[in-house]
């Protein structure tokens, strides 16, 4: 499939390389430094769709950056809040 469509390989592997800094990183440092050769591999890209995601990282970089230190997210939180 990927030879038949090199776009959705592409996009497959930006999918998968972020995974991979989430699940593989603890360090802040080391996950500021793989997020942005990220970031470039995604303006390579030209895909619209990771550009907005990229967009959204770089706004929330310090919250971001906190979770490769702490390894936790404000999950917990949101489920124990009545709605």
């Amino acid at each position: 499939m990927f030879e038949l469509y090199p776009d959705i390989l592409k996009a497959y592997d930006l999918t998968q390389d972020l995974s991979t800094i989430f699940e593989k990183t603890t360090d802040k440092i080391i996950g500021f430094a793989k997020l942005a050769k990220w970031h470039e591999k995604v303006d390579q890209s030209g895909f619209k769709s990771f550009g907005t995601i990229s967009h959204t990282i770089t706004n929330h970089y310090q919250t971001i950056l906190n979770y490769f230190d702490n390894r936790s997210t404000n999950t917990s939180a949101e489920y124990s809040m009545p709605k």
